[in-house]
């Protein structure tokens, strides 16, 4: 289960969660942070990871384009980058249910 983690998340979670994400991505680690969505989208559906963000556009494209890639879209207002990774580390069991859908 691997995360890719839009520009409007900072790039210190990859690290930081990499206990329970092993092989995630920040965007702007794999040339992605001025990509268009669509491509973001595209890459993150080769390359099996699931989206997380922080702004609807791609929640749009999931019901555009359908799934994969699924997106784990963080609806909370300014929060830290703390508090974004215990959303993540929380919602694990969850995270991981999500992945295994087909």
């Amino acid at each position: 289960m691997k995360l890719l983690l839009d520009q409007n998340l900072s790039p210190r979670l990859v690290q930081r969660l990499s206990d329970l994400y092993p092989n995630s991505e920040h965007v702007a680690n794999v040339a992605f942070d001025r990509a268009f969505d669509k491509d973001v989208w595209e890459y993150a559906h080769k390359n099996d990871y699931l989206i997380v963000t922080k702004d609807v556009d791609f929640s749009e494209l999931s019901v555009l384009l359908g799934f994969p890639p699924k997106v784990i879209w963080i609806r909370r207002g300014n929060c830290s980058t703390k508090e974004l990774e215990m959303i993540l580390r929380d919602n694990y069991d969850a995270i991981k249910s999500l992945s295994n859908v087909k």
